[in-house]
C-alpha cells in the first residue's frame, strides 16, 4: 500500500534556518500520528510542508503517491485539510459560515449541512449562529477544527488542535481525531501534551532540530531515554486500567549541578 503522506529526505529553510533536515515521514490512511518535540523542533514546519505551504528545497513530499508540486490548489484541498496554530478570523461571521468555508466546492445549502454536521461532531452545534468575534478562544478553536472536518479531505493536518481548550474539550477533540483515523482518514497532529499523545495516537513522531528522533508506537517512541535527551524530562510507563500510561515530570537541577527526580516521577 502507498502511504497517503510521504516525506523523503526533505529539507526546508525559514529565514536561513534549517527547519527540516533530511526528514523522512510516512503516514498511512487509518493512522493517527502525533508529532511532538520542543519548541522550534520542526513540528509546524513538517505539517505546513505536507499542506503545501512550506516549500522543500530538497527531497520530496507526496500526497497519495503524487508529488505535491504537481497538484493544483483544488487537488491539494481535496486531499488534505489544514488547521494552523493561529486562531485569527478576520470577520465576525457566524460559526456555521466559517465551518462551511471547509466545503467551498459545494452549493451553499450542502456546505451548510456539512458544516453543521462538523460542528455537531465537536459538540459545538450550539455555536452555529453566533459570531466568532463574540466567542472565547477555545470556542473559536473548535469552530476552526469544524472547518477542517467539513472538508472531508482524506488527510487531516492539525497543528496544536487542543491548545487553549479546557481538559474536557481536549479529550473530546482527541477522541474525534482518533475516531476519524479509525474510520480511514490519515491524521497528523502536533501536540505538546505527551501523556495525551501517548494515550490517543497510534504512532508518535518525535522531532528534534528538524530531524526525526523517534518514530514508533508510543511506548517505543517515548522512552525514558528519548524523553530525557529531547525534552529533559524524567518519565516512566505505568499500567493503567485501559493500557500503559505515560507519567512524566521535570528533572530539577539544583545550584550544585546535581539532578534530582521530582516526587512520584
Amino acid at each position: 500500500m502507498t502511504p497517503f503522506l510521504t516525506m523523503w529526505d526533505a529539507e526546508s529553510r525559514l529565514g536561513g534556518r534549517l527547519v527540516l533536515d533530511a526528514t523522512d515521514v510516512l503516514v498511512e490512511t487509518g493512522e493517527f500520528v502525533a508529532v511532538v518535540g520542543p519548541n522550534g523542533a520542526g513540528k509546524s514546519s513538517l505539517i505546513r510542508a505536507f499542506a503545501g505551504l512550506l516549500p522543500v528545497t530538497g527531497g520530496i513530499v507526496r500526497l497519495k503517491g503524487d508529488d505535491i508540486r504537481t497538484l493544483s490548489p483544488r487537488e491539494r484541498a481535496e486531499r488534505v485539510a489544514y488547521l494552523p496554530q493561529e486562531r485569527r478570523i478576520a470577520w465576525n461571521l457566524p460559526a456555521i459560515e466559517v465551518a462551511a468555508l471547509g466545503a467551498p466546492f459545494l452549493a451553499v445549502e450542502a456546505a451548510h449541512e456539512r458544516a453543521l454536521k462538523a460542528l455537531a461532531e465537536i459538540e459545538a452545534a450550539h455555536l452555529a449562529d453566533r459570531g466568532v468575534a463574540e466567542m472565547s478562544g477555545g470556542e473559536r478553536a473548535r469552530v476552526l477544527l469544524a472547518r477542517a472536518f467539513a472538508t472531508n479531505a482524506q488527510a487531516l493536518l492539525v497543528d496544536e488542535p487542543i491548545a487553549g481548550l479546557d481538559p474536557d474539550a481536549q479529550l473530546m477533540v482527541l477522541e474525534r481525531l482518533r475516531a476519524r483515523a479509525d474510520a480511514g482518514q490519515a491524521v497528523l497532529a502536533s501536540l505538546h501534551d505527551l501523556p495525551l499523545a501517548a494515550r490517543f495516537a497510534h504512532r508518535v513522531l518525535v522531532m528534534e532540530h528538524g530531524r526525526v528522533a523517534a518514530d514508533a508506537a508510543p511506548p517505543q517512541a517515548l522512552t525514558p531515554e528519548i524523553l530525557q535527551r529531547v525534552f529533559g524530562l524524567s518519565a516512566q510507563w505505568i499500567d493503567g486500567p485501559d493500557g500503559p500510561l505515560l507519567s512524566a515530570g521535570r528533572r530539577h537541577s539544583p545550584p550544585d549541578g546535581s539532578t534530582t527526580e521530582p516526587p512520584g516521577a
